[in-house]
């Protein structure tokens, strides 16, 4: 018999699930504690902001921010949200190089053939019997090969 969490099973579980005492419940209440406090920090802002201040002082709150931040705090994280892609965009437009430049083409990680002045590797692939290896096609070759004059064929 296999081994139940082996790779060749067509039923191993992936990840392998943890024993149950050795799961922590730990997430369960962080998760909790962040719901209930999201939620009541919501409710004592709506409280704050919807509220006269009569109710307020009723309840035996004697000082509270003003109530222009309800109104400027929504307004600002907006505008600051916009402001994160505003920069994460101009962050990529700076950082992507001219036409000109030759790092637009090419990388460090191109593979191109090594120099053979016998034989060319792009021109493997005329022989049935030869799988080609994969090499990056320099601009030059696309270049001459996309946008040289061709002679029109009679089709006659």
């Amino acid at each position: 018999m296999e081994n139940p969490t082996s790779p060749l099973s067509p039923l191993a579980p992936f990840p392998p699930i943890p024993s149950p005492e050795y799961r922590s419940r730990a997430p369960e209440f962080y998760g909790f504690v962040a719901w209930t406090s999201t939620s009541f920090l919501y409710v004592a802002y709506l409280f704050w902001a919807l509220l006269p201040d009569a109710y307020i002082k009723w309840i035996g709150i004697e000082w509270y921010p003003s109530r222009e931040w309800a109104i400027l705090i929504p307004a600002w994280s907006v505008v600051l949200g916009l402001l994160v892609y505003f920069v994460y965009f101009a962050l990529a437009l700076f950082g992507t190089p001219a036409f000109s430049d030759m790092s637009a083409i090419t990388d460090s990680r191109a593979h191109l053939p090594p120099i053979n002045r016998e034989r060319n590797p792009y021109l493997a692939y005329a022989n049935r019997d030869v799988v080609p290896e994969l090499y990056d096609i320099p601009i030059g070759l696309v270049n001459r090969v996309c946008y040289t004059p061709r002679c029109p064929r009679n089709n006659d």
